[in-house]
């Protein structure tokens, strides 16, 4: 079994497939289940957010994970393989440090990915498809992740999806005082964002949420208001600005209701953003007049604001993780080990018990105590050292001069 990840994300794959291959939170657990039975997996995570969708797999072919993926989502192979990146063995330990620790995001250093990460490290526990290696990995991923973000300022000053909407929207508005906010979700990607906005001091913020009292816990944090998502298309016109992050594999809000919005509000301009994968707004409704509507990668520009200022930083978190990257793969050398180091002790304790046995055979003949344990340590001293001098006897070249320095190091005869 080989470790490896694949996937995709932000730099690979457009919006427009990245949500094609989302896993949705519901569906997750039992998603799990079918890549272990279905792709010969014996360990597996799956990692999905709106910027990539990861599968970290101890697995014998990358290529059977790979197939899976795209038969899961119902893809053809060659429609996902020009947007997927295998990494084998050490570079999936790399890769997994450096998601986590927020130097492979879209902005880099964002902490949201951390969190994301633990949950879906905790839905593969409790699918059982983490095992021994997997969990090694994660374990030590989380460290790694803690250590460059306490020792660097890779994530200092850095901006959010959520801090770069409220930027964005403060580009349209002379002031976001005036405005109402509609917020459309209860997750941690629409808390942050709820956080920046409140900052501003709009005039309204209004939370919309499947489960009301999930919007009613989040509003009320903020003075704001609550409402369910099936009431939605009787309070969008309120609103100027909307941003909107669900685990909706639909659209949310369609061209014909923001339509409908806009009349009503006789075509004041709303600015929506969109930071759901899949999306929750329509594509067509960018089409219409007096809406400014943006998707995640629409603002990837803005919070690039400050990767001059970190380089240094990331270069001192590129040095932690390359020293982890080779203290773990030393941990998986030293487990590779493991079946072989088994069977020397093995060989070993069978030599032991086989002279032990007979020397205890001839003490009881009453022979001499002192001869016995002479023959017993001539015995284990034969038997230790009858495979390495075979074996440089039956040598000869430059194997048998490779095969005495292994010896003497062994031996450590020098």
């Amino acid at each position: 079994m080989t470790l490896f990840a694949l996937g995709l994300n932000h730099t690979t794959a457009p919006l427009p497939v990245r949500e094609r291959v989302v896993f949705h939170v519901e569906k997750l657990f039992d998603a799990l289940g079918e890549l272990t039975r279905g792709a010969r997996v014996a360990e597996a995570a799956i990692l999905s957010t709106c910027n990539r969708t990861e599968l970290y797999v101890s697995a014998e072919q990358p290529q059977s994970v790979a197939a899976w993926l795209a038969q899961y989502h119902r893809l053809q192979p060659e429609e996902l393989s020009p947007y997927l990146y295998t990494h084998p063995s050490e570079g999936a330990v790399r890769h997994s440090f450096r998601v986590a620790s927020g130097l492979d995001s879209m902005v880099l250093g964002e902490p949201q990915i951390l969190g994301q990460m633990k949950q879906a490290v905790r839905t593969a526990e409790a699918a059982g498809t983490l095992g021994t290696v997997l969990h090694k990995l994660f374990q030590r991923t989380f460290a790694v992740a803690k250590e460059v973000r306490s020792t660097t300022q890779v994530g200092a000053n850095s901006v959010s999806m959520a801090a770069a909407a409220v930027k964005l929207a403060a580009r349209i508005f002379p002031s976001l005082k005036d405005q109402k906010v509609l917020l459309i979700g209860a997750g941690e990607m629409i808390e942050l964002t709820a956080t920046h906005f409140a900052a501003q001091a709009p005039a309204r913020i209004t939370v919309a949420n499947r489960t009301l009292a999930r919007a009613q816990a989040l509003a009320h944090r903020f003075a704001g208001h609550a409402v369910e998502l099936r009431e939605l298309a009787a309070h969008l016109q309120e609103h100027d600005i909307v941003v909107s992050c669900t685990a909706s594999s639909l659209p949310i809000l369609g061209k014909g209701l923001v339509e409908r919005a806009l009349r009503a509000r006789r075509h004041r301009p709303m600015f929506m953003v969109d930071l759901a994968v899949p999306r929750d707004i329509e594509a067509e409704v960018a089409e219409l007049d007096d809406v400014f509507l943006y998707t995640v990668d629409d603002l990837q520009g803005i919070v690039q604001g400050n990767l001059d200022a970190r380089r240094s930083a990331l270069e001192q978190a590129e040095a932690i993780i390359e020293t982890q990257v080779g203290q773990f793969m030393h941990w998986m050398a030293a487990r590779a080990s493991v079946p072989l180091i088994r069977r020397l002790r093995e060989q070993g304790e069978a030599a032991r018990r086989h002279e032990l046995e007979r020397a205890l055979r001839l003490l009881q003949k009453g022979d001499d105590p002192r001869e016995v344990l002479e023959a017993l340590s001539q015995g284990l001293t034969n038997k230790l050292l009858h495979a390495p001098t075979q074996a440089l006897n039956e040598s000869a070249g430059d194997e048998r001069q490779a095969l005495a320095a292994l010896i003497e190091r062994l031996y450590r005869s020098r």
